[in-house]
């Protein structure tokens, strides 16, 4: 396995040089930063990484006004009580995507928030906490506890809110790939500790964040 520094030297080249590559680097939120957010963004930014799996971006861009209403500004307290009555307004609300699995994920985690909730004072709080060092165990945390958040799609939404994360895109699992870190795209328990432990290897050595780490991975291919 390469060096972070090597990596990033093979990153900036493709880019034109070490500025255009800084330039395309985004940093995480602080902590303290996290832990204040509002409950019903989280729910927002899950519902919206949910809809955008496997359909046109821009459409669930320009309808997220609409998604916003139909589900109360994404309350996670009074989504996680919707029932049979909630389901048919919004199986009938044009003003959203009416795909029925979906739209019962968004309840199911509503009800996931609403429990971190509760053991941690906030959802917030639950996220804020969570050890850099086990991100997997929160995207497993993720996968088994909510519903449609397994894969990218957590993934996303996580590093939407601004938490210290890495996307295991197409090209990221090619660099990791590529310095022997896993033999294919990584999925099992066995494949995310072993990128767990590269991404800890490169912060040692960088003192730079996952998501700066893994955005230069990413250029790198």
């Amino acid at each position: 396995m390469r060096s972070f520094d090597e990596i990033y030297r093979i990153a900036a080249d493709r880019k034109g040089g070490d500025a255009e590559l800084e330039a395309l680097l985004s940093k995480p939120k602080p902590t303290e930063e996290i832990a204040v957010i509002p409950d019903d963004r989280w729910l927002s930014a899950f519902a919206k990484a949910i809809f955008q799996a496997g359909f046109n971006w821009t459409v669930i861009d320009n309808k997220w006004p609409g998604f916003e209403t139909a589900f109360d500004g994404f309350d996670p307290v009074r989504v996680a009580h919707y029932h049979d009555e909630h389901m048919d307004r919004l199986l009938a609300d044009k003003g959203i995507v009416r795909n029925g699995a979906k739209i019962a994920s968004v309840i199911d985690n509503a009800r996931l928030l609403t429990e971190l909730a509760a053991e941690h004072g906030s959802a917030s709080k639950a996220f804020a906490d969570w050890p850099r060092t086990d991100y997997i165990g929160l995207l497993a945390m993720l996968q088994k506890r909510g519903s449609r958040l397994g894969g990218n799609t957590g993934q996303r939404a996580l590093r939407s809110m601004g938490l210290d994360s890495f996307i295991l895109s197409q090209d990221v699992s090619a660099r990791l790939v590529a310095e022997g870190v896993v033999d294919k795209p990584p999925s099992s328990a066995r494949d995310m500790k072993a990128v767990q432990a590269a991404f800890d290897t490169w912060v040692g050595q960088s003192g730079r964040s996952m998501t700066e780490i893994s955005r230069v991975l990413a250029y790198s291919v």
